[in-house]
């Protein structure tokens, strides 16, 4: 692991982002997932990754998510990131979304117990497993290395080396390795 990280939060974002570029150099990986709710930590890296042959994928929360038929980011935002060569996702969370269906039908779900587990090492590593099965699901990414971005709240505090699969193959996906991560979350 690069880095630990004292607490989670967005305040760590140009860490996480840092630690990004630096695997992306250290494991020569092509593709990368960032977790992006409004778009602003998206942004972020689409700008540190400019210059990069790096092909990035900003996966947001699906339409609905918080108020029927919106998306909270905004469609500004969305054409920036795609006027910068980024694809954008926005589609249901394998852990979260069905999940919850389940647990409203049967008090607990198996998405509830994988979700519940991922976290034991913590809130970002959770999403960035489920941001890459995302991008996956869709045919963002190639079934090759990835580096996923995401965190607990806003901003980004945990960096992961992924080797993806789509959601029905879940348990075939494997963490390679954690670039960065907050020590208390």
């Amino acid at each position: 692991m690069e880095i630990l990280l004292e607490k989670a939060g967005r305040e760590n974002t140009e860490r996480a982002l840092a630690a990004l570029a630096a695997g992306l150099e250290r494991y020569g990986v092509r593709q990368a997932v960032i977790a992006s709710t409004t778009g602003e930590t998206g942004l972020a890296a689409a700008r540190l990754l400019r210059d990069r042959e790096v092909s990035l994928v900003v996966v947001t929360h699906n339409f609905g998510f918080r108020e029927p038929g919106q998306l909270e980011m905004s469609g500004e935002v969305r054409a920036e990131l795609e006027a910068m060569g980024v694809r954008v996702h926005s589609g249901t969370m394998p852990f979260r979304t069905i999940g919850t269906a389940v647990r409203e039908k049967l008090a607990y779900s198996q998405q509830d117990l994988i979700a519940n587990t991922l976290r034991l090492f913590g809130q970002g590593i959770k999403v960035c497993v489920e941001i890459v099965l995302m991008a996956a699901d869709s045919g963002l990414i190639q079934p090759a290395d990835v580096l996923a971005v995401a965190g607990t709240g806003r901003g980004a505090d945990t960096v992961a080396l992924i080797a993806p699969q789509s959601s029905n193959k879940l348990f075939d996906l494997r963490v390679r390795d954690i670039l960065a991560k907050p020590l208390d979350w």
